[in-house]
């Protein structure tokens, strides 16, 4: 009797190990921006210690692979820097629920032998330089702004992605408010047709082509140039001011928006005014399906929203991410209940 009983008791055990502890892990795939992959990363590993039945993977691939694994449903959610547009949204078999998660700014990174301070670039510059109407360092339009630099005469070197990147939408996004040459010729889009310039897949390609080609340029995120020590410069923003990218200046690019922001989350802060707001800055966002049959799924996904937004925001400083606005947190947490 005792040993039936004992089998018995081994059966009960080997079920719940293999029955329910395993029915109640679950999986998420996600896809997408390489913007935000630094507080993603961090973000995904605290809450499976914190929740080890519900791992969350993530590849960063790019805002357009992440638009476009989404609308193909490879992925559980998506991540992208600049919002999918409407014709996006109208290829989606289910709706799709944009989901602002930090701020961040992209920045002008330069490699310019001689020059290792912090350059000053104003809209028409940067504009001028990748249209490719600018050429030279020492052009009046970039000497104007930097009287204390002994700019050379030398040819610029333009880099730029060459994959489908949120980063290249925040970028250019700025270009098509502050250049009507450039909205007209060029646009805004996570890709685009380059006038001129090499290109380098992902923030690591722009990075590299930069840091090895004597007097280039590029785009790349602030975290990205602040973990590898890239030098970069300020931009001018719309009241005229020279500001460096930070967490301040970043947040402040946000405020006019959290005051105003649209239901579906959608918006830009490029250009944004403000005497102190960092002109190339933006939010970033993760796109959910608005319906999830899985249900265990579903649930996963909803808490870890609700947590992004509370105790997730603590952990965005120390990656030279913004906190998103007190208003666009309380909007959020009423748009989790979209998901169904």
């Amino acid at each position: 009797m005792n040993r039936r009983i004992a089998i018995l008791m081994a059966a009960v055990v080997v079920l719940g190990f293999t029955g329910t502890a395993r029915a109640q892990e679950v999986l998420l795939n996600g896809a997408g921006a390489t913007f935000p992959y630094p507080i993603y990363s961090k973000w995904f590993d605290v809450y499976h210690k914190q929740k080890p039945n519900a791992q969350i993977n993530y590849q960063s691939i790019g805002s357009g692979g992440g638009i476009r694994q989404i609308l193909a449903g490879t992925v559980d959610f998506g991540a992208t820097d600049g919002p999918m547009t409407d014709e996006q949204l109208a290829q989606a078999k289910t709706k799709i629920l944009h989901f602002p998660t930090v701020l961040g700014s992209v920045v002008p990174t330069y490699n310019i032998p001689g020059v290792t301070g912090e350059l000053n670039f104003t809209a028409a510059a940067l504009a001028g330089i990748y249209l490719g109407k600018i050429t030279k360092w020492n052009d009046p339009e970039i000497a104007k702004s930097n009287s204390g630099f002994k700019l050379p005469d030398s040819d610029i070197v333009v880099v730029h992605r060459s994959d489908g990147s949120g980063t290249t939408y925040i970028w250019v996004d700025y270009l098509s408010k502050v250049s009507e040459e450039w909205k007209k010729k060029v646009g805004r889009n996570t890709s685009v047709n380059w006038p001129v310039g090499l290109g380098g897949k992902g923030n690591e390609g722009v990075s590299g082509l930069v840091k090895q080609t004597p007097n280039a340029i590029g785009y790349v995120e602030l975290i990205y140039a602040l973990q590898t020590q890239q030098s970069y410069g300020r931009v001018q923003n719309l009241s005229g001011a020279f500001v460096k990218a930070d967490l301040a200046s970043t947040t402040a690019a946000a405020v006019g928006a959290a005051k105003a922001m649209p239901e579906d989350f959608r918006v830009s802060i490029t250009n944004a005014p403000g005497e102190g707001a960092y002109p190339i800055a933006s939010f970033t966002w993760l796109l959910v399906p608005s319906t999830i049959g899985d249900a265990a799924k579903k649930t996963v996904l909803k808490e870890f929203v609700k947590w992004m937004l509370a105790e997730g925001q603590t952990y965005t400083e120390a990656l030279g991410y913004a906190r998103l606005p007190k208003e666009v947190v309380q909007m959020e947490l009423k748009a989790v209940g979209q998901i169904n």
